[in-house]
């Protein structure tokens, strides 16, 4: 079917959905395979050469074939069609492959559709502001193009994207009301349920030897802390999570027998803080050491770890309380301690010949540890992010041979030869340290921070934590693991700042972050209630909301309406009836361009509509009389001839 001339697409129109076209799939290229980005690239660039030659468009099958091969590329990645990856990716091959038909401004406004959806997707990667920023820049990129669209070759760039930014402003006071009173529900309204949180980068439930090491390579934030009073000493700040005693000579794992709840004695009163945790998809919270008050979701399990019964696969804030001097479990159930002793047979047979001498002089726990203790700090090890493989025999291989590792290779060996000195141990891990931010008071700790140590069993002390890193390196618990690695090792850039400007843009910069997480993005039904409560409605439910909302929406549209019709030109009398003249020959299918002059349409309607030339006639006479004498007397003798126009 071939395109009216009335709905063709001009062709200054296009460069314009090309750049909406191209901003809002741009930021996928991160997400989406490589092939649908060069893909997309590709369609582009033959669509703005096609243009740019004047060439002709593809014809409807090589659109088909194109459109059945992108899809088939899409079912092969995901093997689906559908959920979140798979649906970003076939509006992206959609909006690439719809370039290729613009024939009309109804294919041109299809484009601009999409790109308003393209923008709702880019919500289910990021939340952050610079994400805010790109979209709202585009959403008035958006807006331009459509103004474009319908406002023809005589529109200039400057005048459209002012228009663009003028509607743009004036949207914003309806967003902020809706975002402050629209109902809101458990989690963000952009959510998936099946695929909507990717995996981020944290602690796994289980250790090797590296994996810790090669999480220390991340400056992501793994959690903020805003304690109540003040900052406890670094060396205090142990954030724990995973414990892990199941021991098959390489990897450390959680046991997965049930124990009792655990006996916490606290000495010393209990700090209170509050924890803002980032999605790490686990179950388990990292609380400090050792927790004595936890939100209603979690429970403190026998080795003293804080979970809940579902992932935490969405930003989630929590008031908590701990006690950073206490003894735990010191009357322990004899299968923990048989448990916590327990070794591979034939495994690291020169770490157990090592801790059995030590038995043969010392009996006492305490004094077994401080031996194992004195070997780190004695004997020449190095604290390391770029350890050697170890083989088969990994303890033996580190503490005999290599002498080089991380924290993960101190805390298993360490716990190897407690064990095999028959004092029961485990491995713990979590977050050790943290920095605070001077802005806004917040201890940001970052998935460098992650660390691991151990735990002894004592009879009448219970389990006592034991770091055997801070004894090869005291520097790590002291002033954290940029302090600790020696110069050359591959930490991030953000870690090894050492500049005070630079460090205080960042601080600035994560603080204004994290007022965007705890206000905007944190804003919840609880919150809503907190805001709704100080302005006087307590007790709010959906049809307060909608009724306030109504209210609220209503007086904006009268404002900004009133203040549009107030700067609005006002035309004087003569020229309104002129326009209400040209009304009654647009409804006698006579077409009046804008540019033309009332001589001009006169000739034109004395040759197309003879009839009503006489009467058109004596309203362009009255009309230039009445515009440009200024008699009143002339407004009548216009009023008179307009009601002889049919």
């Amino acid at each position: 079917m071939s395109t009216r001339p009335a709905d063709a697409l001009e062709r200054g129109a296009t460069p314009w959905l090309f750049a909406a076209a191209l901003a809002t799939t741009l930021p996928h290229a991160e997400h989406q395979p490589l092939w649908l980005s060069l893909l997309a690239a590709t369609i582009l660039a033959w669509a703005g050469w096609l243009w740019w030659q004047n060439a002709r468009l593809p014809g409807r099958w090589p659109l088909v074939l194109l459109v059945a091969a992108a899809c088939g590329g899409v079912l092969l990645e995901f093997r689906t069609l559908f959920g979140r990856d798979a649906g970003v990716a076939m509006l992206v091959v959609f909006m690439a492959l719809k370039l290729l038909e613009l024939r009309s401004r109804r294919d041109a406004t299809v484009v601009v559709t999409l790109g308003y959806f393209l923008l709702l997707t880019h919500y289910f990667y990021s939340q952050s502001i610079p994400t805010g920023l790109w979209l709202l820049a585009t959403m008035t990129l958006l807006t331009a193009t459509l103004i474009r669209l319908h406002g023809g070759p005589l529109s200039t760039t400057a005048a459209t994207l002012r228009y663009a930014g003028l509607l743009t402003l004036q949207a914003i006071p309806f967003m902020l009301a809706l975002y402050l009173l629209f109902p809101r529900v458990a989690g963000p309204l952009w959510g998936l349920p099946q695929d909507a949180h990717s995996g981020r980068s944290g602690l796994s439930e289980q250790m090797t030897p590296g994996n810790i090491a090669n999480l220390a390579l991340s400056s992501e934030i793994a959690f903020r802390v805003r304690f109540a009073g003040p900052l406890p000493p670094r060396e205090k700040l142990y954030w724990r999570g995973p414990v892990l005693e199941a021991y098959d000579g390489l990897t450390w794992k959680p046991h997965g027998a049930r124990s009792r709840p655990p006996l916490v004695e606290a000495l010393a009163p209990p700090v209170a803080y509050e924890t803002t945790l980032e999605p790490h998809q686990q179950r388990w919270l990292l609380a400090l050491d050792a927790p004595t008050a936890l939100a209603p979701e979690f429970v403190l399990s026998g080795t003293l770890t804080a979970t809940s019964r579902e992932p935490l696969s969405q930003r989630q804030r929590f008031a908590l309380s701990a006690s950073l001097d206490y003894r735990f479990n010191t009357d322990e159930e004899p299968a923990t301690l048989r448990r916590n002793l327990a070794l591979p047979p034939e495994t690291n047979p020169r770490s157990r010949a090592l801790a059995e001498s030590w038995k043969l002089t010392e009996s006492d726990p305490g004094r077994l540890m401080e031996r194992a203790l004195r070997l780190f700090s004695e004997e020449k090890f190095f604290y390391t992010l770029q350890p050697p493989l170890l083989g088969a025999q990994p303890v033996d291989d580190f503490l005999f041979v290599t002498r080089r590792g991380f924290c993960e290779h101190y805390a298993s060996a360490f716990v190897v030869l407690m064990r095999a000195a028959s004092v029961p141990a485990r491995v713990v891990t979590g977050y050790q340290g943290g920095e605070a931010n001077p802005v806004d008071g917040f201890v940001v700790v970052r998935q460098s921070d992650a660390h691991a140590w151990a735990e002894v069993w004592i009879a009448s002390r219970g389990w006592i934590r034991v770091d055997p890193t801070a004894a090869v390196s005291p520097a790590r618990v002291e002033g954290g693991i940029a302090a600790a690695l020696p110069a050359g090792e591959p930490l991030p850039a953000l870690i090894q700042l050492r500049s005070d400007w630079m460090r205080t843009l960042l601080f600035r910069w994560e603080a204004v972050n994290n007022a965007w997480n705890q206000y905007v993005l944190g804003y919840n039904p609880q919150r809503q209630r907190e805001l709704l409560a100080r302005l006087g409605l307590p007790d709010a439910d959906w049809r307060n909301l909608a009724a306030a909302l109504a209210v609220i929406c209503g007086a904006l549209l009268l404002a900004v309406t009133g203040l549009a019709l107030y700067q609005r030109p006002r035309l004087d009398p003569a020229a309104r009836l002129w326009q209400k003249a040209l009304r009654r020959l647009a409804r006698s299918k006579v077409n009046c361009a804008p540019w033309e002059t009332p001589l001009t349409l006169l000739q034109r309607v004395e040759s197309e509509r003879p009839a009503l030339a006489p009467a058109f006639r004596e309203v362009v006479a009255a009309y230039l009389q009445a515009r440009y004498s200024g008699i009143p007397d002339d407004l009548t003798n216009l009023r008179r001839a307009l009601r002889r126009l049919p």
